[in-house]
Parts: structure tokens; sequence; C-alpha cells
């Protein structure tokens, strides 16, 4: 798609148009300019911004409920201000009632998300692995989702459930499909990802296009192939966790070198022109040789 193409549309319609394609889109996590610029070149079509990372890179505080919907939105404006992929991002609760999930939606809007998942646990939240959680009253659910929708800003709704550590499979599957009936494009049944549940949840939400978390926080996760994933219904496969995982890695170990050896020419790592390639220097010094 070229830079033309893309500002005829904006990023929920290049989403929903990605959607509508075949198969399962694939959408690494990001949380910086960097890592959005990264995924690009990796070749994905669009990107996830998760709030546990957000709250992790940006706060530096685990998955507890810390994070509001302004901090995602600075997160975002971050990435989409240097890579067109549709950006998928994290609206954890709403954070708040249904009014203030109208304003979160709005809000990632103003800052060029495409898409966004929504939830039904009880403030404040927690990751969807830990345990304690709980869930708010159906009712108070389906009428988020609504909300979400009826903000009319176009914005791909992903509704979430974490209903099933709490209520069992066909609680979730319950709130699911009502999800749907209140307008949410896609619905996301947190905690699966296996085989033998996706089998039932797809016989049972037949028409209803999917969402899978393949997440390291999940200890049981067993991540299956795009194609695989296609084949329960599942139109969308979010990577939140792996990039930061790699990169924190990565950290720990270049200052672990330079703290032992004196510096880094042990650790695998990009060139620094590389790094300014990536960043577009070359672009903007014959820009600057233009106007010199």
């Amino acid at each position: 798609m070229t830079g033309n193409e893309n500002a005829a549309t904006t990023p929920a319609q290049r989403l929903r148009a990605l959607l509508a394609e075949p198969g399962v889109l694939q959408a690494p996590g990001c949380y910086d300019a960097v890592s959005a610029r990264l995924v690009a070149q990796a070749g994905f079509r669009a990107a996830h911004l998760s709030g546990a990372i957000a709250s992790a890179v940006g706060l530096g505080l685990p998955d507890l409920g810390y994070l509001h919907g302004s901090d995602v939105a600075a997160v975002a404006r971050r990435v989409t201000s240097v890579s067109d992929l549709p950006l998928i991002a994290d609206a954890d609760t709403g954070y708040g009632n249904a009014l203030h999930v109208r304003r979160t939606v709005e809000q990632y809007r103003e800052a060029g998300v495409a898409g966004l998942h929504l939830e039904d646990q009880d403030f404040p939240k927690r990751c969807g692995h830990m345990a304690g959680k709980s869930v708010i009253d159906g009712s108070e659910a389906i009428a988020k989702v609504r909300a979400a929708v009826e903000a009319d800003t176009g914005l791909v709704v992903i509704a979430r459930t974490d209903a099933m550590s709490v209520l069992g499979l066909d609680a979730a599957i319950e709130r699911a499909a009502a999800f749907a009936d209140a307008g949410a494009d896609l619905v996301f049944i947190e905690g699966v990802t296996d085989p033998e549940r996706l089998e039932i949840v797809h016989a049972a939400l037949p028409s209803a296009g999917l969402v899978v978390n393949v997440s390291e926080a999940d200890p049981k996760l067993r991540p299956l192939a795009p194609d695989v994933l296609a084949g329960f219904g599942v139109k969308l496969a979010i990577y939140p966790v792996a990039p930061l995982l790699a990169a924190a890695h990565a950290l720990r170990a270049t200052y672990a070198a330079i703290r032992d050896d004196g510096n880094a020419t042990a650790v695998p790592r990009l060139t620094w022109d590389e790094l300014t390639d990536l960043l577009g220097l070359p672009e903007l010094l014959e820009l600057e040789e233009r106007y010199a």
C-alpha cells in the first residue's frame, strides 16, 4: 500500500480490510517508536499495544490497574507517529463506566489507533493470567461494549471476557455471544488458546470472529500456527509479550557484558548504521541537503 492510499483511508478502515481477508491476521506487540518501526520492517501488517507492556515500560509497574487510557494513548501516539500499520490497543476495562468507555474510544481514535479490546474485569483489573480476578455483571459488561460501538468512531471493537477462569467456559461463551450481539466486531475469550477449547468456542459461536492471545504470561501456553488457528474461526492473533521479554533479556545480557568485560562486543546487536537507517536518517539527510 502506498502512502497516498494510506492517506485516503483511516487506520480503522485499513484494519477492517485486513480482517476481511482469509486467514489469521498476526499483530505482534510494540511499545515505542523503535519497536513500531521494527514490526513494520519485519513485514507484519498490523501491530498490538498491550496495557501490561505499556505499564511495564511507561510506569515500571506490573499489570495491576495502575495504567489509565491516557497512558496507553500517549504510547499509541508515539507508535502511530512513525508507522502507518494499523495499531490495536488494549483498553483494559475502559477505565470506568460506559461513559468513560466512550471517552476512551474517542481518545484512542485521536491517537491514531485502529482498534481496541475492552474487557469485563472488575476494577482495579489485573493481568488476565493472574489469580484473583473478578468480573463485572454481564449486563454492565454488555453496556460497555455497546458504548464502545455507539461511540461511532469506526474503530474495530474487540470485546474480551475474562469470565472463563472465574465462571467457567460456558459462561464465557455466553458473554462472548452477547458481546457479538451488542455489535462487537470480534470476541476474545481470555485463556482459550488450546485446540480443545477453541473447537468448543467455534462450534458455539460459528459466525463470530475470534481473537487469540499468544502470550508468554500464560504458563500453559501451547502456541498454535496461524493456519491451525484459522480453522477454529480465529481472525486475529496478538503476540503482546514476546517482544519486550526478548528486549529485556538482551538488555540484561548487554549490561552484564559491559559490567564484566568493559564493553558489549560479545552481545549480538544492531550496528549503529542499522539503527539510524531504521530511524530514517538517509532520507532526512537528503531532505537536509535539499534545503541547504
